[in-house]
């Protein structure tokens, strides 16, 4: 064997120990948050339950899958207004009991932060979206980070005397923070 051929092997050998695959999303450890408006003041709330499946490789982002379901039912901000957010003019969750968010492309956009592009349905209504991540890796975890920004109106979330925005602001701001692991 060549000189050449043992260094080439040392090399691509190295590279597949180094290759990190993260496919299990740990909910205990995850958090699905958004924040928004009501009459100029700042509200917050959760989802409690939030199921994904990940196909991962931070050496090769642009073979990345990812889907994402949220239980609409499971929203909690912390106030009594949790039911009737369940109901037909807001989510609707005996229709449409799930949001969901599916990967189109992962992109890098420098170290150790990416643009995810993805549909986002909710009510039946669905909408490309774009958002921007952070990924920060433990031994064989990773968080995954970001915000970004839904309009109720693209979703019909808030319909009837609710879909004017001098109550309740059209802007939503998503957060998230992913705990998922390699298997």
């Amino acid at each position: 064997m060549t000189v050449f051929g043992v260094l080439l092997g040392l090399a691509l050998g190295a590279a597949s120990a180094h290759a990190v695959d993260y496919r299990a999303l740990d909910a205990s450890r995850s958090r699905l948050g958004f924040g928004y408006k009501q009459m100029g003041v700042t509200m917050q709330g959760r989802f409690k339950r939030v199921t994904g499946q990940i196909d991962f490789d931070p050496a090769q982002p642009a073979r990345a899958h990812a889907a994402f379901e949220v239980d609409l039912a499971s929203i909690d901000t912390g106030t009594e207004a949790d039911q009737e957010i369940q109901g037909k003019a807001w989510f609707d969750t005996a229709r449409f009991p799930k949001a969901t968010f599916v990967l189109q492309q992962l992109q890098p956009t420098g170290e150790h932060q990416y643009e995810a592009t993805g549909r986002l349905s909710i009510k039946g209504r669905a909408v490309e979206v774009k958002v921007p991540l952070t990924l920060q890796t433990q031994g064989n975890t990773a968080l995954l980070k970001g915000e970004f920004v839904i309009r109720r109106a693209d979703f019909a979330i808030g319909e009837g005397s609710w879909s004017k925005f001098d109550v309740v602001a059209n802007d939503v701001q998503i957060e998230f923070q992913f705990s998922v692991k390699t298997i």
